[in-house]
C-alpha cells in the first residue's frame, strides 16, 4: 500500500509539472516570444484573409445485429456495459438473446466563420441512443451543441479531461469501462491550439451517492445533493509525428445536506478530483497503440461506466453523525491496438478495466470492478460503407459477496456515411 501511495503521489506532481509547462507556454506565446502553433500576426492576417465560411452536413445510417450470449440489463441490450450485467444470479432471466436496432445512427451539422477575432466555429451532433428516462429507446439524443470564437468556447462536448481520441475502432458504443469519457456543459479557454493544445473549463457539476445498506431508512432518503461550485477542468497534450502525450486533470466539490430535522446532523462535503495520462503512439505505418491510466476519488460521473462517486461509510463512534460520505477511489485503464491490414480490412483489439475502493457500508452486492476486452474485423469495401463483427467479452465483480457475472457477445454492424459541404 505504501508504494501504491508513492505512486500516485508521483503521477500527481509529475502531472502539476506538465500542467504547469502547458501555462508557462501560454504565457510564452502571449507575451510576444516564441511559442508551438503561434504564427505571426502577418501570416496570421493573410490565413484570415483567404478563409471562407463553410458548412457542412454529415452523419450515418448504422444497424448493429448481434446475439447476448449472456444476459444484461434488457435496456442495454445492444452494449456491453458491464455495470448493467447482472449483480446476483438470473438477476435478468436467462441467457442467450437476439438483438438488432438502428440506436447508433447519427446526424451532425458544424460550420467554420471567419471573423477579425478569429475563426467562429459551431457543431450540433445528435444520435438515436436513448439513455436515462429513455434506456433502451429509440430516441433523439444530444452529442454536442458547441460554439468557440478563437480561444474561448461554450456549449455541450468532450470535458478536457476526457481524451476521446483512446477510444478504439470499435463497433460496440457503450465503450472501453475504464475509460475517461464524458460530455458535458462548459465555458471553455483554449490559449494554445494544434499539436500540442492547453485548454481549462467550468463545467456543469453533477455527481451521484450511495446510500448502501442504510439505504431504506428515512434518514438517508432526506439527504439531497448541493453544488455550490462549477467542476473545474483542463488539459496538456505534447504532440510530435509519433503521436502524442496528453495529461488532464478535474477537481470538484461534492456537498449534500440532511433535510431532516432529528438528532442526527448528516449533510456534508467532499472534494473529488482526478488525473488522466493518455497517449496515442504510431507504432510504424499501420499500427496505432491507445493508452490511458486514471486515477481519482468522486470521479465517477467522469468515468465511461461507474456507477456513484460517493459511497456511504461507519462513523458509528459519533452519535451525531454515525455515517459519512466518502469520494470513492477509482482506476481505469484502457489499451488497444488499432491494426490497418490493407485498403479495405482494419481490426481493433484490446482490454480496459476499472477499480473502486467501496466503502464498508455500500451493499455487498455493490459495483467493485469491471473488465472488458473485444476484438474486431472490419471491411470497408468502398469509401463511406463499413461492415463488420466484433467479439465482446466484459466482467462485473461485486464488492463483498463473492458474486461476478461475464458478459459474451458478438456484433454485427453495418454502416453508410454521408456528407455535404457549403462553401469553403
Amino acid at each position: 500500500m505504501q508504494a501504491i501511495r508513492m505512486f500516485h503521489t508521483a503521477i500527481q506532481r509529475g502531472a502539476l509539472a506538465v500542467l504547469l509547462l502547458g501555462v508557462a507556454s501560454a504565457a510564452r506565446a502571449q507575451d510576444g516570444g516564441p511559442a508551438r502553433d503561434t504564427p505571426a500576426p502577418a501570416a496570421d492576417a493573410q490565413a484570415a484573409a483567404d478563409a471562407k465560411p463553410w458548412l457542412e452536413i454529415y452523419g450515418f445510417a448504422m444497424i448493429d445485429i448481434g446475439q447476448n450470449f449472456t444476459q444484461i440489463d434488457p435496456n442495454w441490450f445492444d452494449t456491453m456495459r458491464v455495470t448493467k450485467l447482472p449483480s446476483f444470479e438470473d438477476q435478468f432471466g436467462k441467457d442467450n438473446s437476439t438483438f438488432a436496432g438502428v440506436r447508433q445512427t447519427r446526424f451532425g451539422v458544424r460550420s467554420s466563420t471567419p471573423t477579425g477575432m478569429g475563426e467562429l466555429k459551431t457543431r450540433f451532433e445528435i444520435d438515436m441512443f436513448g439513455t436515462g428516462v429513455d434506456a433502451g429507446q429509440t430516441t433523439i439524443r444530444l452529442r454536442h451543441a458547441w460554439g468557440e470564437l478563437g480561444a474561448f468556447g461554450a456549449g455541450q462536448t468532450d470535458s478536457p479531461f476526457t481524451d476521446p481520441d483512446v477510444w478504439p475502432n470499435s463497433l460496440e458504443y457503450w465503450g472501453p469501462t475504464g475509460m475517461v469519457f464524458f460530455r458535458n456543459v462548459q465555458v471553455r479557454w483554449t490559449p494554445i491550439k494544434g499539436p500540442t493544445t492547453l485548454m481549462f473549463a467550468l463545467e456543469r457539476p453533477g455527481a451521484s451517492g450511495d446510500g448502501g445498506v442504510y439505504s431504506d431508512r428515512v434518514e438517508v432518503k432526506n439527504i439531497k445533493p448541493r453544488f455550490t461550485m462549477p467542476d473545474v477542468t483542463g488539459a496538456y497534450k505534447y504532440g510530435e509525428k509519433w503521436g502524442y502525450v496528453r495529461v488532464g486533470g478535474a477537481l470538484r466539490r461534492i456537498a449534500w445536506d440532511d433535510l431532516l430535522a432529528d438528532k442526527f446532523e448528516l449533510g456534508d462535503s467532499v472534494i473529488g478530483w482526478g488525473l488522466n495520462f493518455s497517449s496515442i503512439v504510431n507504432v510504424g505505418k499501420n499500427d496505432v497503440l491507445r493508452l490511458q491510466y486514471a486515477y481519482g476519488r468522486g470521479i465517477e460521473n467522469y468515468m465511461q461506466d461507474s456507477p456513484v462517486d460517493v459511497g456511504i461509510q461507519n462513523n458509528l463512534s459519533n452519535p451525531v453523525t454515525p455515517i459519512v460520505g466518502k469520494p470513492l477511489p477509482i482506476t481505469g485503464i484502457v489499451a488497444f491496438l488499432d491494426h490497418t491490414w490493407n485498403a479495405k480490412f482494419t481490426s481493433a483489439v484490446g482490454y480496459s478495466s476499472q477499480n473502486i475502493d467501496n466503502t464498508d457500508a455500500q451493499a455487498p452486492n455493490a459495483f467493485k470492478a469491471g473488465k472488458y476486452a473485444l476484438g474486431n474485423l472490419l471491411y470497408t469495401p468502398v469509401p463511406n460503407v463499413m461492415m463488420g463483427g466484433e467479439l465482446q467479452w466484459g466482467r462485473r465483480e461485486n464488492f463483498s459477496d463473492g458474486f461476478h457475472s461475464d458478459g459474451l457477445k458478438v456484433q454485427f454492424a453495418f454502416k453508410y456515411n454521408f456528407s455535404a459541404k457549403i462553401g469553403g
